[in-house]
């Protein structure tokens, strides 16, 4: 099997891990060894995140990945792409998270351009984004960043250290119209509340994007979010962007997620979104040129009806990841 086929590159960047040398200042080797013995789980996912932006550059441009994943998270990512690649392994570490924000990205871009004017983008769970200092769709765009006040200060505080390095080309710039950090946990019943005081307004167009932060949660509280977001299809034009895990994706032992659903498609217009399409890695607009090899094992679940739990070649469990855009429209009674 070539390197096309498994996504990669003759000679991609991250042959050689090559760190900035702002990861090795204080202030922010401080931050990293506080999120590496403070953070949970949860908390600590938005690290390993940029890890994986930071090492598929050579398909994602985000000039603050490093800096945001830190020098252990970058490591330990960059090792299990060696080793993928020794063992000629058809799935290479940190396909899934390339593909996934390659697929955001793109869908952000599309509803944006469907508002034909201003819009709002909320990232719930927003972690290590850099989306707003990247994506020049956001220009005419207020976004929001919602996640853990401790998230957010460290974000704030890393991206302050990009700001004062003598390296030029690190200095961190806002594409988006305009910045809104939201510290609020969507656990709790107060992020809208906490969400409308830092300028967010429920009758403008808005995208909501959930990127691997639902199955996170618990059934209970995932519902919760995915109806308040539902409940904005009333009021103006509304877009949800989230990837959803199945049921045995969150089964597997040891595994730190709980909320899933088979049938994303059928749950999201039962509470009140009008149009839903799904994607499931390797689709048309699901692969970039990432997953051509017909082996690869997305292509080969893609294969199988959604109804199979189990891969009947192996037995192994048919573990899916559904990338999901659903969206919304005001009735002709409400505009």
């Amino acid at each position: 099997m070539s390197d096309h086929q498994n996504g990669l590159q003759e000679d991609p960047q991250w042959l050689e891990l090559k760190l900035p040398h702002l990861l090795f200042t204080d202030t922010v080797q401080g931050l990293h060894a506080t999120i590496q013995s403070e953070w949970d789980s949860l908390r600590r996912s938005a690290c390993q995140t940029a890890a994986g932006r930071a090492l598929w550059k050579h398909v994602i441009h985000d000039p603050f990945a490093d800096l945001l994943a830190g020098e252990t998270c970058l490591k330990s990512f960059h090792e299990k792409i060696k080793n993928d690649r020794l063992r000629n392994a058809r799935e290479t570490s940190g396909v899934i998270l390339a593909v996934r924000t390659l697929w955001f990205d793109s869908k952000i871009e599309a509803a944006l351009s469907s508002f034909n004017g201003e819009g709002q983008v909320v990232l719930l769970g927003a972690g290590m984004d850099a989306r707003a200092y990247r994506l020049s769709c956001l220009k005419e765009s207020d976004v929001f960043e919602v996640d853990f006040p401790e998230v957010l200060e460290v974000k704030t505080t890393l991206l302050k250290a990009a700001a004062e390095t003598i390296d030029g080309h690190l200095h961190p710039i806002i594409t988006a119209k305009s910045l809104n950090r939201v510290a609020a946990d969507i656990r709790n019943n107060d992020w809208l509340e906490k969400l409308q005081k830092s300028g967010f307004v429920p009758e403008k167009n808005t995208v909501w994007v959930l990127e691997g932060i639902l199955y996170y949660l618990s059934h209970s509280h995932a519902m919760q979010v995915l109806s308040i977001i539902a409940d904005k299809c009333a009021l103006a034009r509304t877009v949800l962007l989230a990837d959803f895990m199945n049921k045995p994706s969150t089964t597997l032992s040891n595994s730190i997620f709980h909320f899933y659903s088979d049938w994303p498609d059928h749950l999201l217009p039962s509470l009140g979104f009008s149009h839903v399409k799904l994607s499931q890695l390797g689709d048309p607009d699901a692969h970039f040129g990432l997953m051509n090899d017909p082996l690869n094992l997305f292509n080969k679940l893609r294969s199988l009806p959604r109804s199979v739990q189990t891969h009947p070649d192996d037995g192994t469990p048919c573990c899916r990841l559904y990338l999901v855009e659903a969206s919304g429209l005001p009735s002709q009674s409400n505009q």
